[in-house]
C-alpha cells in the first residue's frame, strides 16, 4: 500500500458534507511504513473523543485482571452488583435472566440486553443538551426496555450497558476509580501523556452532530466503561499495537476472544468478539472481493482503531461526526480493500 492511495481514499472521504474535520494515521507494526493525513486543521497529535473505541481500554483492563486471577469471565454479574440493583433487568418471554448474566456475556455482547444509548433515548437527548447520568439511572432506563434474546452465547446485540457494567466491575475489583485504573494499567506503562479519562475540569473535545459542533463533557464523563476517553491518533496507535501484540495479556488469549457473532442489522457488517469488533472483508458488503478481516473498534463520534492482520496494517483516527457512525467503518474498509 502506498501513500498516494491512502491519501486519495482519505481525500475522497473528507469530501463528504458530513465531515468537517478528520485525521488518519496508518502504520505497520515496525513503524517503517507510516503515513498520516489531516483535514480541517486536525493532526495526529490533536485530541479526539474516543467514544466506543475506549471499549478497548475497558477490555484490556478486564483481561489484565483476569490474568492476575482477580476475576473470571465466568463470574456472575450479580455477584458484583447485588440482586436489588439487577432485579428484573433482563426479563425475556416471562423468564428473568438478570441473575444468570456473566462477565463473558457483557464482554462478548451476548447478554441480550437492550441498548440504553440508542433505544433509551440517551443518544437523541445528548445531541440536544449536556447532562450527567449515573449507572443506577442507566440500569433503570434499561429495565423499561425489552431485551432482545436470552443470554445463551449464540447471539450478539451491541449494548453500551454491557461495558458500563464492566467499568463498574473493574472499579470494584481494582478498588480505585476507572480513570486511575486506565492510567495505571494502560496509559502510564505505554508512556501515553495525552490519553486520559476526563473527570472534573479536564478538557473534553467537541464533536460534530450534523453541522453543529457540540460540547458534552457531562455526558462523556458519565458513560465511563463504554469508553469516552480523550486521546490522539498517534497515542491510540501505540495502544492498538500493544493491545493486539501481547503487551497487556498473552496473544494466545485471542483464540478465545475471536469467537465472533453477527451484531444487529443496524450495525451493518460488524461482528463482535471478546471486547472488540470484527469486519470480515469477504462478505456481501464488499461483494466478496476482500481478504482477511479488520479487528478493533469504532466509536459513535467517528473515532476508529482497527488492525488489518492480512497486511500488517494499523488504522487510527477520527472523522468527528456523531450523526453517522458508519463513516469510519466505510473509511477503514476502503483502506483495507486497497491494501
Amino acid at each position: 500500500m502506498d501513500k498516494y492511495t491512502i491519501e486519495k481514499i482519505f481525500n475522497n472521504a473528507t469530501r463528504s458534507k458530513q465531515i468537517h474535520e478528520a485525521v488518519l494515521f496508518v502504520e505497520n507494526f515496525k513503524g517503517d511504513f507510516s503515513v498520516s493525513f489531516g483535514y480541517g486543521g486536525k493532526t495526529i497529535d490533536m485530541p479526539i473523543q474516543s467514544a466506543s473505541v475506549g471499549k478497548l481500554f475497558t477490555t484490556a483492563c478486564v483481561l489484565i485482571l483476569q490474568e492476575r486471577k482477580k476475576l473470571s469471565l465466568d463470574d456472575l454479574v450479580v455477584d458484583y452488583f447485588g440482586k436489588t440493583a439487577l432485579h428484573e433487568l433482563h426479563v425475556y418471554k416471562g423468564t428473568d435472566y438478570s441473575y444468570a448474566l456473566t462477565l463473558s456475556d457483557l464482554l462478548f455482547q451476548t447478554s441480550g440486553l437492550p441498548d440504553y444509548f440508542t433505544e433509551g433515548g440517551i443518544e437523541k437527548r445528548a445531541s440536544k443538551e449536556d447532562f450527567a447520568i449515573s449507572t443506577v439511572e442507566i440500569i433503570e432506563i434499561t429495565k423499561n426496555l425489552k431485551p432482545h434474546f436470552a443470554p445463551s452465547g449464540k447471539k450478539a446485540y451491541y449494548s453500551d450497558l454491557n461495558f458500563q457494567l464492566l467499568g463498574e466491575v473493574i472499579e470494584k475489583v481494582a478498588k480505585m476509580p476507572l480513570e486511575e485504573v486506565f492510567h495505571n494499567y494502560l496509559f502510564e506503562p505505554l508512556g501515553l501523556t495525552k490519553t486520559y479519562m476526563p473527570v472534573d475540569n479536564d478538557f473534553v473535545p467537541n464533536v460534530f452532530y450534523k453541522n453543529q459542533s457540540i460540547h458534552r463533557p457531562k455526558v462523556i464523563m458519565s458513560l465511563r466503561g463504554g469508553g469516552n476517553a480523550t486521546t490522539t491518533a498517534q497515542e491510540l496507535m501505540i495502544f492498538l499495537k500493544a493491545f493486539f501484540n501481547g503487551y497487556f495479556f498473552p496473544k494466545g488469549l485471542f483464540e478465545k476472544l475471536s469467537q465472533y457473532r453477527k451484531l444487529q442489522i443496524t450495525m451493518g457488517p460488524l461482528y463482535y468478539g471478546g471486547g472488540y469488533m470484527q469486519i470480515p472483508l469477504s462478505s456481501i458488503y464488499t461483494l466478496y472481493r476482500g481478504k482477511g478481516e479488520l479487528i478493533g473498534h469504532s466509536g459513535s463520534t467517528g473515532s476508529f482503531a482497527f488492525y488489518y492482520p492480512y497486511k500488517d496494517l494499523y488504522f487510527t483516527g477520527d472523522v468527528n461526526q456523531m450523526a453517522n457512525p458508519g463513516l469510519p467503518i466505510h473509511l477503514v474498509m476502503k483502506l483495507a480493500m486497497a491494501a
